[in-house]
């Protein structure tokens, strides 16, 4: 059959549809562009913003308009956390967030019968009693350059303003011995950079209750794969001890990014979005970062306009953001999610502030950016390509900054870039 799938949201569920993708190929489907006729529409949805909810909506209403005889499946976090939702919007069969080859296998089962029934299939477990992590094939099935590996699923930090605690479950992780292993089949793949991801990476390991944490994983991946460059996902302030500094800063694969969530610079904010930090803690974590390691990347997310925050307190999140010097930030505009503690808080803030202060933090956050990379000027970086356009080769330095380079012919290389200016948001140079 001619399957197209439709990604939307974070790094895990574009891991877990290249999963899919590789799963359906060898069971014999073809897979098509999502503007193509097709026998399935796959969509993968997100739900971490009310955007999320009206993409995810679109995108089935553009399957079904595509093949109104097809059969329009839908799986993931929207489908996960209102099933009853995705079931009204002319869909044949409604999954979640796990068991991803059940998935495919009531697919199969619709498409066997050539009649579908007036009310949709609705496969929708209990993400919250789930315990096993549920074992994917990392990779895609095009040449890529960067492949990410899930490590970790679930959540149990329960932010007021969060919905994934809900939709993801728990805290599962990957086992040790079966990372490095799949970390080992993407190098022979021909891989050059690895992403450690998850839903929240910081608590790798948790479940097992041995002591193992993320470090021992990372330092594990990154001896048993040493010309592979491995790249961290999100990671939480608490990660960030003298220790863990350390021992990342002796493992010379590791790229020095680190994307840690701030969320807000304003403690009393903090306190009601029940982050488990104040900005003492998130500034300790910087300063031992820049401690170990010389100009790293660090990246973050802000939300604005979170109920409550007061003029003052954002001015403060202003000032905090400042003194932290990220290298780059996503700015978020608060959007209320429904069965989470910050959707029924007084104070909600209107539209229009919310839109203001996220111009004014995204104005401050781009002037960061252009200073980080300012100083990066004359430095030499090693730099992954990954593609090439009108004569012109782009990828990225191990802190995440894009850079690129006239010429072509570099895809997939790894060659050192002497930066000699500032463009397009990146970093241009030259091969040395």
């Amino acid at each position: 059959m001619n399957i197209a799938i439709y990604t939307l949201g974070c790094k895990v569920n574009q891991y877990e549809t290249q999963a899919m993708e590789s799963e359906l190929t060898c069971r014999g489907h073809h897979l098509v562009s999502f503007d193509s006729p097709a026998d399935i529409y796959i969509i993968n949805t997100c739900t971490v913003t009310a955007v999320s909810d009206r993409k995810s909506r679109n995108a089935i209403h553009r399957a079904r308009r595509l093949s109104p005889g097809g059969i329009v499946a839908v799986c993931g976090c929207y489908g996960q956390t209102d099933p009853e939702a995705v079931a009204a919007l002319e869909v044949d069969l409604v999954a979640g967030t796990g068991d991803r080859v059940g998935f495919l296998n009531t697919l199969e089962e619709l498409a066997a019968r050539r009649s579908l029934s007036s009310s949709p299939v609705v496969r929708v477990d209990e993400a919250l009693k789930r315990r096993e992590f549920e074992l994917l094939p990392a990779g895609g099935l095009e040449g890529r350059t960067r492949a990410s590996l899930k490590i970790e699923d679930g959540c149990v930090n329960f932010c007021s303003y969060c919905i994934i605690p809900y939709a993801r479950g728990p805290i599962r992780s990957l086992p040790l011995a079966q990372a490095v292993a799949e970390a080992k089949r993407l190098a022979e793949s021909g891989y050059r950079e690895l992403v450690l991801t998850g839903i929240e990476i910081s608590s790798y390991g948790a479940d097992f209750q041995d002591g193992t944490g993320l470090i021992e994983l990372m330092e594990a991946v990154c001896g048993e794969v040493p010309g592979l460059r491995i790249r961290l996902g999100s990671l939480e302030p608490r990660t960030i001890t003298d220790e863990f500094c350390r021992r990342a800063a002796a493992l010379p694969n590791l790229c020095p990014h680190f994307h840690l969530s701030l969320q807000s610079g304003c403690d009393e904010t903090l306190k009601r979005m029940n982050r488990r930090y104040n900005t003492a803690r998130y500034h300790e974590s910087l300063c031992l970062l820049r401690s170990y390691y010389a100009s790293p990347g660090i990246t973050t997310d802000l939300i604005v306009g979170f109920p409550g925050e007061t003029e003052a307190e954002f001015e403060a999140t202003l000032s905090f953001i400042q003194a932290c010097d990220f290298s780059a930030m996503h700015i978020f505009p608060y959007s209320p999610r429904k069965g989470t503690p910050a959707a029924d808080m007084k104070s909600q803030c209107s539209g229009s502030v919310k839109a203001d202060r996220a111009r004014k933090a995204g104005e401050q956050a781009a002037e960061l950016k252009r200073a980080y990379l300012h100083r990066l000027i004359g430095a030499c970086l090693p730099v992954l390509f990954e593609q090439e356009e009108n004569g012109v080769s782009r990828g990225h330095a191990p802190n995440y900054v894009e850079v690129s380079v006239p010429g072509t012919g570099l895809r997939n290389r790894l060659a050192p870039v002497r930066i000699s200016g500032l463009s397009d948001g990146g970093l241009t140079g030259t091969l040395e």
